[in-house]
C-alpha cells in the first residue's frame, strides 16, 4: 500500500493548529478565573475575554479559507480585476486600525492596472498584506500599497517603513504560523502571509519579502502579463 504523500503535512498542520487554539484559550480561562478574585475588574476582563474570543475566531477562519484554498474549491485566477477601487477599498476598511497603530497607508498607482485574480481574492490579499504592516511596522511608520506595471505583467507591492525584519527571518515569511522575532507577541494568526503567497501563486504569480533591521519591510507580489 502507498504511503499518503500528504499524511505527515495535515498531522503536522494539525497539531500546528491545536497548538495556536491552546495559547488564547489559556488565556481565556485565566481571566475567567481572575474575574472571580476579590478586587478583580469585571468589566474588563469582559474585555479581554472579548479580545481573545475575537482571536480564536479569526484563526478558525483563516484556516479554514486557507484549507478551501488547498482543496481546490476556491477559483482563485478568473478574469482579471481593477485593482485600485479594491485596494483604496481595504484601505477605508483598515483606515480606524491604522490609526489606532499610529501607521499613515497611502496609495500610489494608476487605475489603469488590472491582476488576475478575483476581486474577492484580490481583497484577501491586500487585506493581509495591508494589516500586516499596521501590525508590525510600529507607530510613526507608513504602510505605502503600489500598483505598477512592467515588462513582465503588473506588481501589487506593500512596503513600510518600519522596524523591518532581519534577512535570515525573510525565506520564512510567507510559512504558516511563523512570526519573525519582533512578532512573538503579536495577536495575529499567523496565517496572513501563507495565504497570500497560496492566492498569489495560484493565479500564477511570484512572491518575494525584502527587509532589513530598521528599514521596513516590503513584499512585492509579481502577476503574469495579461
Amino acid at each position: 500500500m502507498n504511503a499518503d504523500p500528504y499524511r505527515e503535512l495535515r498531522v503536522g498542520f494539525t497539531a500546528a493548529v491545536s497548538h495556536e487554539l491552546r495559547t488564547p484559550l489559556a488565556r481565556l480561562l485565566a481571566l475567567i478565573e481572575g474575574a472571580s478574585l476579590p478586587g478583580s475588574d469585571p468589566a474588563a476582563s469582559l474585555e479581554q475575554m472579548r479580545a481573545e474570543v475575537e482571536l480564536m475566531d479569526e484563526l478558525i477562519d483563516d484556516v479554514l479559507f486557507l484549507s478551501e484554498l488547498e482543496t481546490g474549491r476556491e477559483v482563485v485566477s478568473l478574469g482579471r480585476t481593477r485593482a485600485l477601487p479594491i485596494v483604496d477599498e481595504v484601505r477605508r476598511s483598515l483606515a480606524e486600525r491604522a490609526e489606532h497603530a499610529e501607521v499613515r497607508v497611502a496609495v500610489v498607482g494608476g487605475p489603469e492596472i488590472e491582476l488576475p485574480l478575483r476581486p474577492r481574492m484580490l481583497r484577501v490579499v491586500v487585506e493581509n498584506l495591508v494589516a500586516n504592516a499596521i501590525r508590525y511596522a510600529g507607530p510613526g511608520s507608513t504602510c505605502t500599497i503600489t500598483l505598477s506595471q512592467e515588462g513582465a505583467g503588473p506588481l501589487l507591492v506593500v512596503a513600510d517603513d518600519g522596524v523591518g525584519v532581519r534577512r535570515s527571518e525573510l525565506p520564512r515569511l510567507f510559512e504558516r504560523f511563523y512570526r519573525a522575532d519582533q512578532a512573538r507577541s503579536s495577536r495575529g494568526t499567523g496565517l496572513g502571509l501563507a495565504i497570500v503567497k497560496h492566492v498569489v501563486t495560484a493565479a500564477g504569480g511570484t512572491v518575494e519579502a525584502q527587509s532589513a533591521p530598521g528599514h521596513g519591510l516590503e513584499i512585492v507580489c509579481r502577476f503574469p502579463p495579461g
